[in-house]
């Protein structure tokens, strides 16, 4: 019994063609990986969730229930918290640019968009109010004028901190997003 697809003698028509599952263009995708500072500190707090959860399990066993309630509620906020984390970042599809953040999420339609390009400014490092010199992916929207525009990648996010190359990636692929959909054509 051969194995068609471990072998490569295997003819180009008997491959299959259907669309892939990410072709999708409705579907919401972020056009980027999560870095590794963004994954590692939801790493660190989930695994603070799990002491919080354990914790919880033994005041159930020790003491009282209703604590052990409430500790498992701040144990959930705590792994919503970390997923939330996780969720950021800037996600596209054929329907427009959304804008992930921690408490906020913001969408624009692509009728709304009038570019979106990578401009050298103050950046803030980690999202803290320290700046520094870095890119930034600006958004030029119909209805707003582009400094009330916050941006929606920089060099010095989680997802980006010490990886130029992958920023730069991120951002074209952003860009080549708009220059697709944007413009007015939504």
């Amino acid at each position: 019994m051969p194995l068609s697809f471990l072998t490569a003698d295997r003819t180009f028509e008997a491959a299959s063609e259907s669309a892939l599952p990410y072709d999708d263009r409705e579907r919401w995708r972020r056009p980027y990986r999560p870095g590794p500072w963004r994954v590692g500190l939801a790493a660190l707090v989930l695994l603070l969730a799990s002491f919080v959860l354990f914790s919880a399990v033994l005041i159930a066993v020790t003491g009282s229930v209703s604590s052990a309630g409430a500790i498992l509620a701040a144990g959930l906020v705590v792994i919503a918290g970390a997923l939330r984390l996780l969720r950021m970042g800037v996600w596209v599809s054929g329907r427009g640019l959304r804008h992930v953040g921690f408490l906020v999420t913001r969408t624009v339609p692509w009728a709304r968009v009038l570019s979106v390009r990578t401009v050298q400014r103050p950046v803030r490092w980690l999202g803290l109010p320290r700046t520094v010199q870095g890119q930034a992916l600006a958004l030029v929207r119909r209805d707003r004028s582009a400094e009330d525009t916050p941006p929606l990648l920089t060099t010095h996010t989680l997802d980006f901190l010490g990886r130029p190359a992958a920023f730069d990636r991120a951002a074209d692929t952003v860009e080549a997003w708009a220059a697709e959909y944007g413009g007015g054509r939504g």
